[in-house]
């Protein structure tokens, strides 16, 4: 490889080890290439945990917006790290499509005792024409026990609005279909 740019005599971006000077060019040598794939990848390492952590706030703005308008709790109990966990596994199944995430219509979905209940759909970037679409279905936790003020209230006239906190499993389950291949199937990740 041929570098063409000059080098500083000194300073932290020098390492005469990486250098060999011919006929008035620069090689480089491989370990230096080493060193800037690491850099790179420490960069999109960087990059790609940013966007977990930008997904996993949204999956929580999601899940609050639902709390009031869809499923009518009080609370939501979510495991720890699992919005997190959704993010990456998102990341990782929009990571070979064409537009990348942009790409991704998302469709967000609850499994409760009577069925699924859709809570949101979101376009990660509606000015991109959709080319897949992940349905992320939560689950509800059914093996945790409901706390006395839940029974007391269940049924009662003290507080018709008022419901229980409802706590998530910690399993989900991505479906995603490609919007662009007829040839393409359905791929089902359980978590």
């Amino acid at each position: 490889m041929v570098a063409t740019s000059t080098l500083k005599a000194k300073g932290s971006d020098y390492h005469p080890e990486w250098v060999e000077r011919k006929q008035g060019q620069v090689y480089i040598e491989k370990d230096s290439w080493d060193h800037s794939s690491s850099e790179l990848q420490r960069n999109a390492d960087a990059a790609e945990d940013l966007a977990c952590q930008q997904l996993a706030k949204m999956f929580e703005s999601c899940l609050s917006r639902a709390k009031k308008t869809t499923l009518h709790c009080s609370s939501v109990l979510v495991p720890e790290k699992l919005t997190r966990r959704i993010a990456r596994e998102v990341l990782r199944l929009a990571a070979g499509e064409p537009c990348g995430l942009r790409g991704c219509i998302l469709f967000v979905h609850l499994e409760l005792d009577k069925g699924c209940k859709q809570l949101e759909s979101i376009a990660c970037d509606a000015t991109v024409v959709p080319t897949f679409e992940l349905s992320l279905v939560l689950r509800q936790d059914g093996t945790a026990w409901p706390s006395l003020r839940d029974f007391f209230f269940m049924g009662t006239c003290f507080a018709p609005a008022f419901r229980h906190a409802l706590k998530l499993s910690p399993g989900f389950r991505l479906v995603k279909r490609k919007l662009y291949s007829s040839s393409a199937g359905t791929v089902i990740e359980e978590c």
